[in-house]
């Protein structure tokens, strides 16, 4: 079990790391430079919704990035409509603009090719949801290990 784990640990990472190189490389293509793959992501998840930057950064995982940082470049960069909370002036919410909802539609075109292909390579959906359960069950013990067992385990 313990080799299993630790191959599971390492392909989280590497397909983690494969992913946002395929989002660089579809932002090159395009000859998008004012937005790095991170940012790319970031407006991927947001898509058609208003989030406040505490939802967005609950809501995904951006390796090695501030998620306030990537906000502002992306507003200074026109990608994303800011407005500060009437109720909170402390907190603000994104939207995307149109420019943030085109580069969101590149990767969703990107992301529904890879789609296709991976069908059309045999790879069945099936197989896909078996691993994605796989990873959910990793993540809901590292979230709470205590659960799991009899036992009380220190976090990591």
């Amino acid at each position: 079990m313990r080799i299993a784990y630790l191959e599971c640990i390492q392909m989280i990472e590497r397909l983690h790391r494969q992913c946002l190189e395929v989002v660089k490389a579809e932002l090159e293509r395009l000859a998008i430079r004012d937005l790095n793959n991170i940012q790319a992501l970031i407006l991927f998840n947001i898509d058609q919704e208003e989030l406040s930057v505490g939802e967005l950064t609950q809501r995904g995982y951006y390796l090695g990035s501030n998620v306030s940082y990537n906000v502002k470049k992306m507003v200074e960069n026109g990608y994303l409509l800011q407005n500060r909370s009437r109720h909170d002036r402390r907190s603000s919410h994104v939207r995307l603009s149109e420019k943030g909802l085109a580069v969101c539609r590149h990767l969703s075109a990107l992301f529904d090719r890879h789609a296709g292909d991976l069908a059309a390579s045999g790879v069945r959906s099936e197989a896909l949801n078996s691993a994605c359960d796989s990873f959910s069950l990793v993540s809901r013990y590292w979230a709470m290990p205590s659960h799991f067992s009899g036992r009380v385990t220190a976090a990591a």
